[in-house]
């Protein structure tokens, strides 16, 4: 899967960028249908701890499913992000199914 991120007014690591290419690869094993993702990673200026937020678009075929999640960290974000596309996936591949 092309996974493209976007990192605002800051530079992405490896490591980073390693960890959500590995949790959005995770995804395709619930639908195949998947084409691509692109990740947006945003430093928010706020007195809160979860100043951390991940955007996911993530196209499939016909649609685009989206998260935004806020954390500590973005490994937490993106942790929280997959999670919600993961269950946004299930529920669609049912609805396609017809079940």
């Amino acid at each position: 899967m092309n996974v493209k991120i976007n990192s605002v007014h800051f530079k992405a690591d490896k490591k980073l960028e390693a960890f959500i290419n590995e949790k959005l690869d995770k995804l395709q094993t619930f639908f195949d249908g998947v084409i691509s993702s692109e990740v947006i990673l945003k430093l928010e200026n706020s007195e809160t701890r979860d100043n951390k937020i991940a955007e996911v678009r993530l196209n499939i075929k016909g649609y685009d499913l989206f998260a935004k999640k806020e954390s500590a960290t973005f490994e937490g974000a993106i942790d929280l992000a997959a999670e919600a596309l993961r269950r946004q996936l299930v529920k669609h591949k049912d609805k396609v199914r017809g079940i």
